[in-house]
């Protein structure tokens, strides 16, 4: 940032992902497409961009290509000024094996710090669904002096064993300790029903990672890890604290969407998310001219309603041709419903077709899927179950080019 504190993102970005399966069989779980237009990586770079981190290293691992693509293609800076996003593939710098953790995963790539020697690191993951102004947050790391600092967002008690739970003092801020997902963990403070999920992303002053990271990697008990192994130790150091995500102010938020934040790593939660976006006033806007959302654009034409199609409560993308009924639902550029096809509460990737007389409920369906005329899915659950791969709470999803029966 120009006039301030030098900072550098590192954006983790090497996630498997085997709970979004089958959407991320052929894909990083950052490279999943979302909203329509989207893909998953989009919303955390969006958020570091608007807070002009504009040196950003994408570490990335598994099956990686297109997100490689994409952010190679779309996340263009200006080398002018020294701007840059870069994917930075795992590279076996320190020996032939590849990333143990998302700790090794940075000590892997410390040759990125050496060379830019900012005074921070941004280390955030990414694959969740929010907006975030990440100077508010360094502003709180840099006045208090913190070794690190950790975003949390409160969630009810009843949800914290899905999450690494932070447990701060009594000031509120200081970091004491860091559960990883408790069954029965102590309420905050100030809010005794609710607890502190960690986010997953961090600020740290460097010299401080950088010690940490070394420390790490001599222990051989170590996971190796941001959460489970980074964290802990600078909390038994005194040197962690934690940033509460609800006082963050995002610019042309609504009083709704404050505070909003998904982690999409399940089927369920990822179709949710989607559902998150219909309403007239939707719990998360894409649409905040003020802090908007990068990502390519798709040179389409713009969507047509014809035959008598229809669409209600949804998000169409560009290149669309809608003969059909379309109800509560999110349809990817290049999306086909025939005459008489039925898609109702589903997620539609890129160029998905649904034939004639077709009916779609409750699905997510990855690109090239092609449904025959007349087919029909969310309609049987037996006959679903025995075909394709169901969530736990009963959401069809099928993946890239997956043959429908």
């Amino acid at each position: 940032m120009r006039g301030g504190p030098s900072v550098l993102g590192i954006v983790l970005a090497g996630g498997e992902g085997k709970r979004l399966m089958p959407l991320t069989a052929d894909r990083a779980k950052p490279a999943v497409t979302f909203g329509g237009s989207y893909r998953l990586v989009d919303f955390v770079l969006s958020s570091l961009v608007n807070a002009d981190i504009l040196r950003i290293c994408v570490l990335t691992q598994y099956k990686s290509h297109s997100l490689d693509r994409h952010v190679s293609t779309t996340w263009r800076m200006s080398s002018l000024l020294g701007n840059y996003v870069t994917p930075v593939p795992a590279q076996q710098r320190l020996g032939p094996r590849w990333y143990l953790g998302s700790a090794d995963a940075i000590l892997q790539s410390l040759n990125l710090v050496h060379d830019e020697r900012p005074d921070y690191i941004a280390v955030f993951g990414a694959d969740h669904v929010y907006r975030m102004d990440p100077r508010q947050m360094l502003a709180q790391h840099v006045d208090n002096g913190a070794g690190v600092t950790v975003a949390g967002i409160r969630v009810p008690r009843a949800e914290a064993s899905s999450f690494g739970v932070i447990a701060p003092g009594a000031d509120g801020v200081q970091v004491e300790g860091f559960l990883e997902k408790p069954a029965d963990p102590p309420g905050l403070r100030d809010d005794p029903g609710r607890v502190f999920a960690s986010m997953g992303n961090y600020l740290f002053t460097t010299k401080v990672l950088v010690d940490a990271l070394h420390r790490d990697a001599e222990d051989p008990r170590s996971v190796h890890d941001m959460g489970g192994s980074i964290l802990p130790m600078l909390t038994e150091r005194g040197m962690a604290q934690v940033y509460d995500f609800q006082d963050n102010h995002v610019p042309g938020e609504t009083p709704r969407e404050h505070g909003y934040w998904r982690d999409v790593g399940t089927l369920d939660s990822y179709y949710d998310a989607h559902m998150d976006l219909l309403s007239d006033q939707p719990a998360f806007n894409l649409d905040n001219r003020r802090w908007p959302l990068y990502t390519s654009a798709h040179q389409l034409p713009p969507a047509r309603f014809v035959a008598g199609g229809i669409a209600n409560e949804s998000v169409v993308g560009p290149g669309c041709v809608i003969r059909g009924q379309v109800t509560r639902s999110v349809l990817s550029p290049g999306v086909v419903v025939a005459e008489g096809a039925v898609v109702q509460g589903s997620v539609l990737h890129d160029n998905v077709r649904v034939g004639r007389g077709a009916v779609v409920r409750g699905a997510v369906l990855d690109k090239n899927v092609d449904v025959p005329p007349g087919a029909a899915i969310g309609v049987n659950a037996e006959r679903d179950g025995s075909l394709y791969t169901v969530s736990a709470n009963g959401v069809i999803a099928l993946g890239k080019g997956q043959v429908v029966s």
